[in-house]
């Protein structure tokens, strides 16, 4: 939703905004690089001017609403508005209110948000809002009868005035928030193919790690539909930053896991564990990751009780970040739903068999290293060299049509 005739669109930054200086103009010119990606991948012209507090994008108007929903999907904006941009001065930016109020303000309450970025104007924020107030209750539709509600309004108009332009827009769309892509250290991702890791994923590239993603498969403990769910959630993670070079890490852990559900019952899922972050941190020794990521919440399964997951990390030197260590089990399937994921996610795929008959709640890391195979991290270590590279091309949700 825009004011008609609107070309521009506004960017909003989040924690970008509290860097210094340097860092800013850094963070800022990678957002720049991920948002040209995205416009690109989309076929959506536009031109991109990076400002300090502000970035601006200029489209043609029948592309306006297709651009800002793209920049929407920009790590590190926490919103973005579709705009018209107009003299800042009382008469342009009342026509612009009027017109807009014709178009769009179809009854209930509103209010006008106005701010002044600029002191060289014959009117202050206070005074903006008033004029924009009349112009809207002018410009209403005859059947309409404008009501100001300043606190809780149904439609809000909100105008920002800088020295030689204002803008005026009606919508926010919610962006990602988090930090540009590419800002951070890459990470290698597990990614099982359930409901879990590719949430988990998505959250450190949110933050601005780039991942590479690494799928185990299971051998006759896998099933059918196993790695093509994994294949599937990676490829609308790509979607997220279609500029890199997708590719899933399959790893042949057949012939481990076998070993380790003939090596143990209880503490079986434990050690299963263990032998993933420690192929994991190979693969990352490789790509020159910083850590491993997994989609682990505390509890969640018997696997992931606070002891064991101590035990998990015993089987590396690097960091394992959990970015939903303390989501609970519905929250994390939202999220799934907001990326898509979550049909593909919970496809059966047999991989149940492999769980114990009686669950390890409570390892300690003396147990499970004398009771899980020997040679657990050497075939770990050979199973991740060994592991085949599935080229990922990304692929839209399935809702995103603007």
């Amino acid at each position: 939703m825009h004011p008609p005739g609107a070309s521009t669109v506004l960017l909003r930054y989040g924690d970008l905004a509290t860097k210094s200086h340097a860092v800013a103009t850094r963070m800022r010119d990678t957002l720049e690089t991920h948002l040209l990606s995205l416009l690109d991948a989309r076929d959506l012209d536009a031109t991109v001017d990076v400002g300090h507090a502000r970035t601006i994008i200029e489209t043609e108007p029948d592309a306006v609403e297709p651009v800002a929903h793209t920049a929407a999907d920009v790590f590190g904006v926490v919103s973005t508005s579709p705009a018209l941009a107009v003299e800042p001065t009382q008469e342009a930016i009342e026509a612009a209110l009027a017109e807009t109020a014709a178009t769009h303000y179809d009854g209930g309450t509103f209010a006008i948000d106005a701010r002044r970025a600029h002191d060289g104007h014959p009117f202050t924020s206070e005074d903006a809002g008033r004029f924009g107030g009349d112009a809207v209750g002018a410009g209403a539709p005859d059947h309409v009868e404008p009501v100001v509600d300043l606190d809780d309004p149904d439609l809000t108009f909100e105008v920002e005035i800088r020295e030689s332009v204002a803008y005026v827009s009606i919508e926010r769309i919610d962006g990602p928030g988090g930090l540009p892509y590419g800002t951070q250290a890459p990470l290698v991702a597990l990614i099982s193919g359930g409901i879990d890791s590719p949430v988990a994923a998505y959250e450190v590239m949110r933050r601005g790690s780039p991942i590479a993603p690494v799928y185990l498969d299971l051998g006759d403990y896998g099933g059918p539909d196993h790695e093509a769910r994994a294949v599937e959630t990676v490829r609308k993670l790509a979607w997220h930053a279609p500029a890199e070079d997708w590719e899933l890490h399959r790893v042949p852990a057949g012939d481990a896991v076998a070993s380790i559900a003939d090596a143990l019952d209880r503490g079986r899922m434990l050690a299963f564990r263990r032998y993933m972050v420690a192929v994991a941190a190979a693969i990352a020794e490789e790509q020159h990751a910083a850590g491993i990521v997994t989609g682990e919440a505390i509890g969640q399964k018997s696997s992931q009780t606070v002891r064991n997951l101590s035990v998990t990390d015993a089987a590396s030197d690097l960091p394992v970040h959990r970015p939903l260590l303390t989501w609970d089990k519905d929250d994390i399937s939202n999220a799934a739903r907001d990326l898509d994921t979550f049909s593909e996610s919970t496809i059966p795929a047999g991989c149940n068999r492999f769980a114990p008959d009686s669950a390890e709640t409570g390892g300690s890391l003396e147990r499970i290293r004398e009771r899980e195979p020997a040679d657990l991290f050497e075939r770990a270590k050979t199973d991740a060299a060994d592991a085949e590279l599935i080229p990922i091309e990304p692929v839209a949700p399935t809702d995103w049509s603007n």
